[in-house]
């Protein structure tokens, strides 16, 4: 498959009176065509920092200090406001997790996907304006010849997702970061939403990347999972590799504190303790240090290695070195690298 998102050494920070917030610090990661891939991990991770600085929205006082983000061959990273501009809606767009930020209160659907669509292609008002009520017809809006012409305010919370979602995509992007798209959702209209992403996703051969706390929604939909934490990227894989055989204690603990519908017997559920790093002044070591169970002194003074489980599977831990303490379910003497 071809890659249509290569991520390379991403270091984005916030520089405040108090000093540098690191909110990213040195990730990579690739994204193929079609593909959809996960980024979990608890609020504070850098994931929604991460998928900002990919769309060239990290606003003052925070920048990209380093690496660069290259878009379907080209490195989009060093382009200006206005460059980018040309690119977000038309190649690249974003769901944010409240609809209300992107749909202007004082302007009907007609009137903000019309202008978005006639922006990024040459087709009259018309011609928009199909292109507009069949996108809405897709995401699931009933009487989209009426609804259009609608104020955000008259939708429901699910409605007003899906009308986003529908301008997000109304002019077939190669690329939609989606952040959080169902966190303010009841069940029911969040499984909708996940399953219009998918049909889309396949009918247009749209990559999404899906950012969210929700373990849930990355099994629903994902193929690939990226695992957050303190700025850094603690494990990549499969979504079965992460969640059946899962190489980081972090990632671990994120799966025991959600309930599993193929558990044996019921439990309680087990919090992760302590709270996650302070990103102005993060530690020298893993950054899960502090929390976790199984923690070393290495893992105090020293950044972890990534470790290559599998040809897909990889996790930054100092319990894969092959000098590492024998712990269940961890798979020792992979090769390290980075």
């Amino acid at each position: 498959m071809n890659k249509i998102l290569e991520v390379k050494n991403l270091t984005t920070s916030f520089f405040t009176h108090l000093g540098e917030v690191q909110a990213v610090r040195g990730n990579s990661f690739t994204l193929d065509k079609g593909e959809i891939l996960g980024i979990v991990g608890e609020s504070g991770s850098g994931k929604s920092v991460t998928g900002l600085s990919i769309m060239g929205l990290v606003d003052h006082p925070g920048r990209i200090k380093e690496g660069e983000v290259v878009f379907d061959g080209e490195v989009i990273s060093t382009k200006t406001n206005r460059e980018m501009s040309e690119l977000r809606g038309k190649e690249i767009s974003m769901i944010f997790q409240d609809p209300m930020t992107s749909l202007n209160p004082v302007f009907t659907i007609k009137n903000l996907m019309v202008e978005v669509i006639r922006k990024h292609k040459k087709v009259s008002k018309r011609q928009a304006l199909m292109i507009a009520i069949e996108k809405l017809r897709q995401v699931g809006i009933p009487e989209p010849e009426k609804r259009i012409n609608a104020y955000p305010h008259e939708f429901s919370g699910g409605m007003r997702q899906r009308a986003m979602i529908a301008t997000a995509l109304s002019c077939d992007p190669k690329l939609l970061i989606a952040d959080e798209p169902t966190t303010a959702l009841d069940v029911t209209i969040q499984a909708q939403i996940l399953d219009i992403m998918k049909k889309l996703s396949e009918d247009i051969d749209t990559s999404i990347i899906m950012i969210t706390h929700d373990l849930g929604v990355i099994a629903e939909t994902c193929t690939n999972l990226i695992v957050m934490y303190g700025g850094l990227i603690m494990e990549k894989g499969t979504v079965e590799e992460i969640f059946y055989s899962p190489q980081h204690p972090y990632t671990i603990g994120l799966l025991e504190s959600v309930p599993r519908m193929d558990a044996k017997e019921k439990g309680r559920l087990v919090p992760i303790p302590g709270s996650p790093p302070d990103l102005l002044n993060p530690p020298k070591g893993c950054p899960f240090s502090t929390r976790c169970p199984n923690v070393m002194e290495i893992c105090k003074q020293a950044l972890m290695p990534t470790f290559r489980i599998s040809d897909t599977h990889t996790s930054a831990c100092w319990l894969l070195h092959e000098d590492a303490p024998d712990v269940e379910g961890f798979v020792k003497g992979c090769d390290s690298h980075g």
